[in-house]
């Protein structure tokens, strides 16, 4: 599975957002701030569970009559199924030959009924909780800003990232403890 990177404009923003609480205005060390921004963007993902800004995920599963849920959550579309048989090009799978679902809680689900020779298929679709910076729920913004200062600030010393991170951000935790299955 392979989400595209956190994009340039979101982490542009946070960087900003950061700049403010620093009280920083001004605009050297802006490749590293931008990194730590992306480096915050996706500790947050992984923290959460969730991609916090939407973008493309493109995802290989193995073709089964069951329904399997998405990695990346919440889904807000899925574009494309394509097979992937053994030898051979791949090809669009039919719609007809498998079922997409999202549920309520935005997991993408996916099962396929009629493979041809597929033998793995590959899911093409979007996910995020935000469709920018300025989307994101506040709690989840702060929490980024907060840990992009203590990352600028700390510069390698060690120290654990404030508490007040992890409490911004745990109310839009998402847990996964087995693989989930629908009947």
């Amino acid at each position: 599975m392979s989400a595209a990177p956190v994009p340039a404009a979101a982490a542009q923003a946070a960087v900003a957002a950061a700049r403010e609480f620093l009280r920083d205005s001004g605009v050297g060390e802006q490749a590293l701030l931008e990194q730590l921004a992306a480096s915050a963007i996706l500790l947050g993902e992984a923290f959460t569970g969730t991609l916090l800004i939407r973008r493309a995920v493109d995802e290989v599963l193995p073709v089964s009559a069951d329904w399997r849920m998405l990695a990346e959550a919440p889904v807000n579309a899925i574009a494309q199924i394509t097979g992937l048989p053994e030898e051979g090009a791949p090809f669009a799978l039919p719609t007809a030959g498998h079922a997409i679902d999202i549920d309520g809680d935005g997991r993408g689900w996916i099962r396929v009924s009629a493979p041809g020779n597929a033998r793995r298929i590959a899911v093409n679709y979007t996910a995020g909780v935000a469709t920018d910076w300025a989307a994101l729920p506040a709690p989840i913004a702060q929490g980024v800003v907060a840990l992009i200062a203590h990352l600028f600030e700390d510069r390698g010393r060690a120290t654990q990232p404030p508490a007040a991170v992890a409490a911004l951000w745990r109310p839009y935790r998402r847990l996964r403890l087995t693989t989930e299955r629908r009947a």
